[in-house]
């Protein structure tokens, strides 16, 4: 079969197109990135990075370029295609990053951080940069952690289990600021009915899952798949007797944690304890 022939020479590739599409409205218009900043608001650097593909901004700024130039939406379905786009991801997590999208239930035990999923900018930021990543490609990588919590948003969000070791919760971040907003969103989520939101205290004592992270994804055909990961590396198991395997653990470690209420008063427990910044 012949190779399909790109009829518009543009990008094929999300994240490019849509910043692609940026240029091209604001050069049709004849306008500079000051001229645009003035009239949507934001400031000018904000559309200058995303017309580079910096960034790719959030629904706010975008539904206004929408406005702006009158493209009845074409800009929001370009975003929401490029913050879904899978190749934005480090390529050992984009099969992983498919599979969850399409997933009808997840299931988590987090060891010592919060699921990407729960997470903030400021706690995604300061954990990726741990992993020596910086400028452009740090804040590419933030965007796309926050991309994916589109996933537990809208009418119909799958149901999302999530057991968090107390560990994630005593491991606070360099940030005061950042670290008590990211306590205060996990007992927000934990008040959503889509999210069951558990917390395992250290006084549970030694169990199957003690130095492995879990993610477990329920599939439109029924199959259950788990993935697996540490610092260095992760691993997406198919395998039906493993998956069978860590499954059981995960259980058997679901019994030994608090109830969700219990659970949701610990962490706002822990955001009281938390150091506030001092005032000046």
């Amino acid at each position: 079969m012949p190779q399909r022939r790109a009829i518009t020479g543009r990008s094929q590739e999300p994240r490019a197109r849509f910043a692609e599409e940026l240029r091209l409205l604001r050069n049709g218009r004849g306008v500079s990135l000051r001229g645009v900043a003035e009239v949507v608001g934001w400031h000018a650097s904000q559309f200058g990075k995303m017309e580079h593909g910096h960034t790719l901004g959030g629904p706010e700024i975008v539904e206004a370029l929408d406005q702006y130039y009158g493209t009845g939406g074409m800009l929001l379905t370009l975003w929401e295609l490029a913050v879904a786009d899978p190749t934005q991801f480090r390529e050992q997590y984009r099969r992983y990053m498919i599979l969850e999208a399409e997933a009808i239930s997840l299931w988590h035990y987090a060891v010592s951080a919060p699921p990407g999923l729960l997470q903030t900018a400021g706690y995604a930021r300061e954990a990726l940069a741990v992993g020596w990543l910086k400028g452009p490609e740090l804040e590419q990588q933030v965007e796309a952690r926050l991309g994916r919590r589109q996933l537990l948003d809208g009418e119909a969000p799958p149901p999302f289990r999530v057991i968090l070791s107390e560990a994630v919760l005593r491991t606070s971040l360099r940030d005061v600021e950042a670290w008590r907003e990211q306590l205060a969103h996990l007992a927000e989520m934990a008040e959503r009915p889509s999210i069951t939101l558990q917390v395992l205290p250290f006084r549970a004592g030694p169990h199957g899952l003690m130095n492995t992270a879990v993610k477990f994804l329920r599939l439109p055909n029924g199959r259950v798949v788990a993935y697996t990961e540490n610092d260095l590396r992760g691993e997406l198991v198919e395998e039906n007797a493993s998956v069978e395997l860590l499954q059981r653990r995960y259980d058997a470690m679901r019994d030994l944690a608090m109830a969700p209420a219990q659970s949701r008063d610990f962490i706002l427990r822990t955001l009281e304890e938390a150091p506030c910044e001092p005032s000046i």
